[in-house]
């Protein structure tokens, strides 16, 4: 790895790694939050990548959100939930540096 490769790797890391983010272990669910929504998060390791699996209810009666995406090396995915009309969304990014995996709610305004 050069070092320019290294550098922006660490940068990643870090801003992944701030601003809430919750770091998850291979099978193990972890608690997360993105706006009112709770829920938990965790991923295996398969074949094909790590398999993220995230689960958010906002409240009894409100359908909960789930989210289900396999990552390999390096990708991110995003995903956005509307709320009531006038509500921002609710966003949530999860991303994969190397062996790791967190999960970040983001800001409103997307």
């Amino acid at each position: 790895m050069s070092l320019r490769a290294a550098i922006v790797s660490l940068a990643l890391i870090g801003s992944a790694a701030s601003a809430g983010a919750v770091e998850l272990n291979a099978g193990s669910a972890s608690r997360i939050e993105v706006g009112d929504r709770k829920g938990v998060a965790y991923y295996t390791v398969e074949p094909a990548g790590y398999r993220v699996v995230a689960g958010l209810a906002r409240r009894a009666g409100v359908p909960p959100l789930r989210i289900e995406t396999t990552l390999a090396g390096d990708q991110r995915v995003l995903a956005l939930s509307p709320q009531g009309v006038g509500e921002p969304l609710a966003a949530l990014e999860i991303v994969r540096q190397g062996d790791k995996v967190f999960v970040r709610p983001l800001g409103a305004g997307l």
